[in-house]
């Protein structure tokens, strides 16, 4: 079986390229892409002329190109539709219990050897014979294997496929191969014959998080370990207009500090799972920045439109997705946040779009009654909820509540000595 084909032209100019970010960030890119179809005047976005997804946005980019509307996609997080699979963050999180069953059995045996090396004389330090038992570390927490079925099941229903070479558009999803390291191209570029939710997998399975995805004998796991966003693919594949959006941007505090809407710090004191998404989301966005500044030089002709959240969105980053209410704020946020984004590049824009023929709506985007509900025909969720507070706010009431505590203690202790 041939792993590659040569490459067929495209019906169109236009690409579309996601990056990942974990399901908190394909909600952000639901909200950002909605926004996004809504202002282009005379493009629907599941007619680009080809696709590129990683991680999380390979599953989104894999919806379109089976064409799923930007409004079923906005519809799924927060209703079930009948025939259709809501988008539900707990399918991505279901223990690996295979994975640590099987860890958990080798680790008597792993423990014997080292010991067994260190009483030998082989390993002259005991600390040396243990590092054996890395082997019993799992290699990912949680289970990957509902993801697929999650994909395969959408792609189920009549109208849409879970083969790369029945789809009527161009679609290249993006894994790495664990062992040399490099980009894996399933669909369009590449490897035609592997199931879109396989592929989808390969591409979501981000080391640590969940075990790597074994296809024809090599091991694959998520495509951003050497890119974000790989729209070079898309620029590779002949598209010569690509739009970009990539959910994950570093957070900066400082104004929300300066306003007293966060304690200081409030990264540290989340956690190290907080610590260590600021730190994945500084690195992938400067590689992202570097990357991006090369097109200019490498594809002179071609045009590359970016999106992304505002840094200052602190709500997004503190948001808890597993809260029915938080999605639904994230993907309000998103999609207000990228209107306003393109009003204020529409002098940028407007002309670059026009050289393909698209317009851009700016009555749509400063249009301040605009709802996001409402267009996707759903108007009883415009309706705003009872926000639930996020886990910022609630350390800031805490603080708050301690500092007044403590001002009373020290009045009280005062008053005492007095006495």
């Amino acid at each position: 079986m041939s792993g590659r084909k040569q490459r067929e032209p495209l019906t169109s100019p236009v690409g579309l390229a996601l990056a990942g970010g974990a399901p908190g960030g394909a909600i952000y890119e639901i909200g950002a892409l909605r926004a996004l179809d809504e202002a282009l005047v005379g493009l629907d976005l599941r007619d680009c002329g080809c696709f590129v997804g990683v991680s999380a946005g390979a599953f989104l980019t894999s919806c379109l190109a089976n064409g799923l509307s930007t409004a079923q996609q906005v519809r799924a997080i927060v209703k079930d539709e009948p025939g259709e699979h809501p988008f539900v963050p707990e399918t991505f999180f279901k223990p690996a219990l295979g994975e640590l069953a099987g860890r958990l059995l080798r680790t008597p045996k792993l423990l014997s050897t080292a010991l067994g090396d260190y009483v030998s004389r082989r390993e002259k330090r005991l600390l040396d014979a243990l590092t054996v038992l890395g082997q019993a570390v799992p290699v990912g927490v949680f289970d990957n294997d509902p993801i697929r079925d999650y994909v395969a099941r959408i792609f189920s229903i009549k109208g849409r496929t879970d083969d790369f070479t029945e789809l009527k558009r161009k679609l290249t999803v993006v894994a790495t191969d664990l062992e040399s390291g490099e980009s894996m191209l399933f669909g369009h570029l590449g490897w035609p014959y592997v199931p879109i939710s396989k592929a989808v997998q390969a591409s979501t399975a981000l080391p640590g998080l969940y075990p790597p995805v074994k296809i024809q004998g090599r091991n694959y796991v998520d495509g951003v370990l050497l890119k974000t966003m790989h729209a070079s693919v898309a620029l590779e594949a002949g598209a010569e207009l690509v739009f970009c959006i990539n959910p994950l941007v570093p957070v900066d505090t400082r104004q929300a500090e300066q306003q007293n809407l966060l304690p200081a710090g409030e990264v540290t004191r989340s956690g190290l799972p907080s610590v260590l998404s600021q730190t994945v989301r500084t690195l992938i966005h400067s590689r992202l920045r570097l990357g991006m500044q090369t097109y200019e030089t490498r594809y002179p002709d071609a045009d590359v439109v970016l999106i992304e959240p505002p840094t200052d969105d602190y709500e997004d980053f503190f948001s808890n997705i597993f809260s029915f209410s938080s999605r639904r704020a994230v993907v309000e946020r998103a999609y207000e946040a990228t209107r306003q984004t393109l009003l204020l590049r529409k002098d940028e824009l407007i002309p670059l779009l026009e050289r393909w023929d698209i317009g851009l709506d700016v009555e749509f985007l400063e249009d301040p009654n605009r709802d996001i509900w409402r267009g996707v025909g759903l108007p009883e969720f415009s309706k705003h909820p009872p926000e639930e507070p996020t886990v910022a706010e609630l350390r800031l009431e805490i603080s708050d509540m301690i500092d007044r505590i403590e001002a009373v203690a020290d009045r009280l202790a005062a008053k005492g000595a007095s006495a």
